[in-house]
């Protein structure tokens, strides 16, 4: 840790301005020490859990652990330059760590060498990013999340007696994502061989807009009948292609898969509209990113329990176990768990399909 970090100044306290533009009083408060600054970055908001959870789960945590510690927080938009502008202003305004949820991890290598030149820790959030060796990783299972999601789409096929008699679509999400990957060589790893894949995109930006197209192709290009299930990687691309399955005259969705546990997802799980998402613990992966910040920012070392290679080195990790949702499982997951209230859930038309799953 730079050792100007936490050293008694001279004369005159330093008042750090935080990402929302206010200042406090910390410095008084450490004795006069320059409080440690933590900043977080997080890709894009068309995904809800990054303003919903990730920010302020993240924020609670560093608080709890480290009141006089300041935030520097940072959305990038799903724009690469804007989070390069983003970093570089952190790092000026001295950040002591980063928490970097890439939005092209492929690409930030620099950015990530301009932090260990300056003697700055970085924790790669939710995005494993690749061609430079850093300090953490934390993130879940990515290549469970994908099998989850294939096993969870054959299973429900087999049920419905369609698996050998039509095809289904494949909705990736974004190239620039590794995630993405691990996400995609899961759903393969089960599906391959066991049901016929008519079309396939990778989704750029995770846009449901754009995977409401990718279906409109599909639907199109295939045949409507033709088209017995759809492997979506996250919930919000499930989303856009339900929309384009409406569009098209679909009265009943074939078997639909999701990842991220959205609110409007659960909603549609339970009405029928789609089978099935992943619901990541977002409390546990955000605190954990945050214990990590601040046991960095104090100096210390913690050991993590795994191992990932990114290409260019074996990076110290957190890997978080997904569950795979479907309506029956709803209320002893996400609602056990306080991630959505059941007054959150069971709106409008929702209330009977909530009242048939015990949830109240």
């Amino acid at each position: 840790m730079r050792a100007r970090r936490f050293a008694a100044l001279a004369a005159t306290a330093v008042v750090l301005v935080s990402a929302c533009g206010t200042a406090d009083d910390s410095d008084a408060a450490t004795g006069g020490k320059e409080a440690p600054t933590i900043a977080l970055f997080l890709p894009e908001s068309k995904t809800t859990r990054y303003e919903a959870f990730d920010r302020p789960l993240f924020e609670a945590k560093v608080k709890a652990l480290c009141a006089e510690c300041k935030l520097l927080y940072s959305n990038a938009d799903q724009d690469a330059a804007k989070q390069q502008q983003q970093v570089e202003a952190a790092l000026t305004q001295g950040a002591d760590v980063l928490v970097l949820d890439a939005v092209d991890a492929g690409a930030v290598a620099p950015l990530v060498n301009q932090a260990k030149r300056a003697k700055v820790p970085v924790i790669a959030y939710d995005r494993l990013i690749s061609g430079i060796e850093y300090d953490y990783y934390v993130s879940f299972n990515n290549v469970r999340v994908g099998e989850m999601q294939g096993q969870a789409l054959l299973d429900a096929l087999g049920k419905a007696g369609t698996t050998a008699k039509g095809q289904i679509v494949m909705l990736n999400g974004a190239p620039t994502d590794p995630s993405s990957a691990d996400y995609k060589a899961g759903a393969h790893h089960v599906l391959d061989g066991k049901v016929k894949i008519g079309r396939e995109f990778d989704t750029p930006d995770w846009s449901p807009d754009k995977a409401q197209q990718e279906m409109e192709q599909s639907i199109t290009a295939l045949g409507r009948d033709s088209i017995v299930g759809v492997l979506s990687a996250n919930d919000g691309m499930a989303g856009g292609a339900i929309a384009a399955m409406k569009r098209a005259g679909y009265t009943t969705v074939p078997p639909i898969t999701g990842q991220d546990a959205e609110l409007a997802a659960v909603q549609r799980i339970l009405t029928g509209e789609q089978h099935m998402t992943i619901y990541l613990d977002i409390r546990t992966e955000a605190e954990q990113a945050a214990q990590l910040a601040v046991g960095t920012v104090r100096g210390e070392k913690p050991s993590a329990p795994a191992k990932v290679d990114n290409g260019t080195a074996q990076i110290p990790a957190y890997l978080l176990d997904p569950i795979p949702v479907t309506a029956d499982k709803i209320k002893d997951t996400i609602v056990k768990d306080g991630f959505y209230k059941p007054a959150d859930i069971c709106t409008g038309a929702v209330k009977a399909a909530c009242a048939r799953q015990g949830i109240q």
